[in-house]
């Protein structure tokens, strides 16, 4: 088998659901991602990059090996950065090509998160530094620097070469993350494009790969695109309000799978660009916001999300996505959804969020959008 017949991500479903439609008053379609192998849409880019990684080695003689210009073959071994969802990407990426993968995570990444990676088949997890930045630092500075010496020391009839594996800011993972929207194209055939395309912003690898799929699409010239942010994790957003490129000095939000201080020069550049055109809208929601995404997503499409996924969904309720967007919505226009997933989240956790933001929007209008959904009668009184 070749790498190209292991590719590390799958094509997902895209569904209409009645319920969410119901909640926004138009239609809405979910792009399955939570479905991809590692649980994330991470499986696409970061998985991209992998497999370029390990098909740009000339004269492979084994999957996952190179003969160097002493004939001695070596491995390659992914070295990955994480709040947890890249990392874990990197990892499944990793075993389907056959290579090793370790991974550094900030300290702020719970423990669950990391039991998940060693699960996964990692072969190191190190917790240091408290933003995503900083343990990306160490993992370039030390961790990588530290192999190099240790494998220079070593006489080993197969040795390794470290690939490092950014979880956003690279071409070959906005390539891996604009297949997204070819399967999109594909799967609403006759339909036509979509009015609105929502996706959540972390470092802005998913946002860049929509951008790129989006591009010089035929019939897709009136499509917006929609990007989320929680509040303590909105980079993309303030530097939008500035119009430059800011560093936030640290996340306070919860949803750390948007830990990203600052987004890549990349994604600021297509995000202002598209703001002037109206072709993209920038929309910050709360903690408490992306929280109640999360358990009346549960409730109303039976699927797990974290809260990084959940600031999406949370649009279809209580009039959101008409607030984003700045205008009423019709009831015919198609809205996607990247569902984009995320493995921090447990049934408790969810449960947790309802008892706490139940009533979350108890006084807000419905602006004559049908509430009848589970998620309505679930909701604590």
């Amino acid at each position: 088998m070749t790498p190209e017949d292991r590719k590390p991500w799958r094509e997902t479903p895209l569904i209409e659901s009645a319920n969410l439609s119901k909640a926004a008053g138009c239609r809405i379609l979910l792009k399955l991602e939570h479905l991809q192998p590692s649980g994330s849409f991470k499986s696409r880019g970061v998985g991209n990059y992998c497999l370029q990684a390990l098909l740009n080695r000339r004269h492979a003689s084994t999957p996952g090996t190179h003969p160097d210009n002493n004939n001695k073959k070596k491995r390659l071994h992914f070295y990955s950065s994480s709040g947890g969802n890249a990392g874990l990407a990197c990892v499944h990426a990793a075993r389907s090509l056959g290579c090793p993968a370790t991974v550094v995570v900030p300290l702020s990444t719970k423990p669950m998160m990391v039991e998940r990676l060693w699960a996964a088949g990692a072969h190191g997890v190190l917790r240091r530094g408290g933003t995503w930045r900083e343990a990306d630092g160490f993992l370039r500075e030390v961790v990588m620097v530290e192999a190099r010496g240790k494998k220079g020391c070593e006489e080993e009839e197969e040795e390794e070469e470290g690939v490092y594996v950014p979880p956003f800011d690279h071409e070959d993972v906005w390539a891996g993350n604009a297949t997204v929207i070819e399967e999109v194209a594909a799967q609403m055939g006759g339909e036509g494009a979509p009015d609105v395309v929502v996706c959540s912003v972390g470092g802005g690898g998913l946002f860049n790969g929509i951008m790129q799929g989006i591009e010089g699409r035929a019939g897709w010239e009136k499509t917006t695109v929609l990007a989320l942010e929680t509040r303590g994790a909105d980079s993309l957003a303030q530097s939008l309000e500035r119009k430059e490129l800011i560093t936030l000095p640290g996340i306070t939000s919860l949803a750390t799978s948007l830990g990203a201080t600052r987004v890549s020069e990349r994604t600021f550049e297509l995000a202002s660009k598209g703001l002037v055109s109206g072709r993209v809208k920038s929309a910050v929601l709360t903690d408490a916001e992306a929280a109640m995404g999360c358990w009346r997503f549960a409730d109303d499409e039976r699927t797990l999300v974290e809260l990084a996924c959940g600031v999406n969904v949370a649009l279809c309720y209580g009039g959101r996505l008409e607030k984003a967007l700045g205008r009423p919505v019709g009831s015919e226009e198609k809205v996607v959804i990247v569902v984009c997933g995320g493995q921090n989240v447990t049934t408790s956790m969810v449960e947790g969020w309802r008892q706490e933001y139940g009533d979350l929007d108890k006084d807000v209008t419905t602006n004559g959008h049908a509430e009848s959904v589970p998620s309505t009668v679930t909701a604590p009184k």
